[in-house]
């Protein structure tokens, strides 16, 4: 499934509804205009474009409109994640990762917790070629 592009500013909109859902166009407002200081026009223009790139939905409610995400949290960073990677490093995630490590400071924890999840994707990966 293609996922639509969302921009830095539009994601702040997707953000709180993937926080709590439904949230009414005032309630967006009150909490962007405060957070981003945008103008209630900004705000609802982010709302259209996510509607019309089929990011969002609404229901009218008497005389609010409620909004929903189409695309989930988990699916939206997912394709981000495989875009940044595709688009810095060709797909090579041994790349992203040497680099990564090569250049971060890590604390012990954080070396275990990493030491961790490549042995549960090594027993993945060996499963799956059982």
């Amino acid at each position: 499934m293609d996922l639509p592009k969302i921009t830095d500013s539009e994601r702040e909109v997707m953000k709180l509804l993937w926080e709590e859902s439904p949230q009414t166009a005032n309630e967006i407002i009150a909490v962007l205009s405060e957070k981003m200081q945008w103008s209630e026009q900004t705000i609802k223009t982010f709302l259209n474009r996510l509607h019309n790139k089929k990011a969002i939905r609404f229901e009218k409610d008497s005389r609010s409109y409620l909004y929903y995400p189409l695309i989930t949290e988990d699916s939206y960073y997912c394709a981000e994640n495989k875009s940044f990677l595709n688009r810095v490093y060709d797909g090579a995630i041994g790349m992203l990762f040497s680099r990564f490590l090569e250049d971060e400071m890590l604390t012990d924890e954080e070396i275990e917790d990493l030491r961790k999840l490549l042995e549960k994707k090594r027993k993945q990966t060996l499963e799956k070629k059982d």
